[in-house]
């Protein structure tokens, strides 16, 4: 008997008992339903938080902050200190040199102020912040009215400003404030621009980070090169921060900023890295193994079900050998072998397996499209989940078959023939 014939015998087996066969897979059919949406679940909070992460500007990202260290003699046999009047603070200069020397995503230079805004009869205080638009950009902030700054502002140092979402909800309701001119500070700017809500933690319901946007979208915006001119009297950025395309050009791009840095201000380390992205990494490898872990239990608990359904398979394999004793019988009498006894049996027990481990990635896919419509998080279906379920449902399955697919081959054919007789 080959391999096709045994194959086309279980199928008919099945189609005959209907009922049975179904009842027999609902042990299997939970089991690798339940190992898919574990594995979905697990992967898709991972993604997530590394999505969110990632949207927010926080991956593989260091600050870079002026640090001012006392002076020190040049070596040991030194009598004259090193002057600090020989290095500088921080500036656009030191800006401009690391976005082009170094492979990043995102650069952008921070001055950050307390200004006095009057608007609505009563003085309030407002962060005023000079940035670039590659500050919105890694923040994943979009524009809901206006535009961001074009580089003829932001080369000529003309007094515009973009408005955070909270800011212009408060003083312009939800009204369009683009083109109107608004005094903060010393200073009068014309509004070319207001920031969209936060997107990013509406989207999937999620909470990152969501007070420190929340005061982001408080603030106002003016161009970097402007706020350099008016708002600082030496021309000193607050801060640098620096972004790389993924973990891999991450060292290499704080090595390259470090180098660049003390080969602009005569090798003295008057700054410092607040270094984000090495902070990040470690939560990212803690949550892998976190997941991992949680991968393990979750499947050891699920395949439970795996096991209660072979169980229920054996059963069946028992009770199906009495009712085709005959047809055992008949089969070796005109020629089939034990062996070919032993993979018809076998190979009914692994095709009602896998036919269970289909049917539980199907429902599993049902279940997955449902939970993503009612929670508002993405999810997709694993393939380490699907193969895991499958190729556990089908050594399940193989072990449930073997012992009665032994009995079922050494079974004398005299003895099966008039067995219901």
């Amino acid at each position: 008997m080959h391999f096709s014939d045994s194959l086309r015998s279980s199928i008919q087996s099945i189609l005959n008992h209907k009922m049975r066969s179904l009842l027999t897979l609902t042990g299997i059919v939970i089991g690798v339903m339940a190992v898919v949406t574990m594995f979905s679940s697990v992967y898709a909070i991972k993604a997530l938080i590394q999505t969110n992460m990632e949207g927010m500007g926080w991956n593989y990202s260091v600050i870079i902050a002026p640090e001012f260290i006392s002076p020190k003699p040049l070596h040991r046999f030194s009598t004259y200190p090193r002057s600090q009047k020989s290095t500088r603070n921080l500036d656009l200069e030191d800006l401009i040199a690391l976005r082009d020397g170094v492979h990043a995503k995102t650069v952008y230079g921070m001055i950050e102020n307390s200004e006095t805004y009057i608007g609505k009869g009563k003085s309030i205080s407002v962060r005023l912040r000079a940035t670039n638009t590659d500050f919105f950009t890694g923040k994943n902030y979009s524009i809901l009215y206006g535009r961001k700054f074009n580089n003829y502002e932001i080369e000529n140092r003309i007094p515009v400003i973009i408005l955070g979402y909270y800011f212009a909800k408060e003083q312009f309701g939800y009204s369009d404030p683009t083109g109107k001119m608004i005094r903060v500070g010393s200073h009068q700017y014309r509004i070319v621009g207001v920031l969209d809500d936060d997107q990013l933690n509406k989207r999937n319901g999620m909470d990152f980070n969501n007070q420190d946007r929340k005061e982001d979208l408080k603030a106002v915006y003016i161009p970097l090169q402007y706020g350099v001119s008016y708002l600082t009297s030496n021309g000193a950025l607050h801060y640098i921060y620096l972004q790389a395309n993924d973990e891999d050009g991450f060292e290499q791009l704080k090595e390259q900023a470090r180098q660049i840095l003390l080969a602009r201000h005569n090798m003295y380390p008057n700054f410092r890295f607040v270094d984000i992205g090495a902070f990040l990494l470690t939560i990212n490898r803690e949550i892998d193994n976190t997941m991992k872990k949680w991968n393990i239990t979750l499947s050891a608990i699920a395949s439970i079900s795996l096991i209660v359904g072979g169980i229920g398979l054996f059963s069946t394999l028992l009770i199906s050998i009495q009712e085709k004793m005959t047809e055992i019988g008949i089969r070796k009498s005109i020629g089939a072998t034990e062996r070919d006894i032993f993979n018809y049996f076998i190979v009914e027990a692994v095709f009602l397996a896998l036919l269970g481990a289909a049917i539980g990635v199907g429902i599993a896919w049902l279940a997955l499209l449902g939970m993503e419509k009612a929670i508002n998080v993405p999810l997709f279906l694993p393939i380490q989940g699907v193969i895991l379920g499958t190729v556990f449902a089908a050594i399940v399955g193989f072990v449930s078959g073997l012992y009665p697919a032994l009995k079922a081959s050494g079974i004398d054919p005299i003895q099966a023939i008039y067995y219901h007789e």
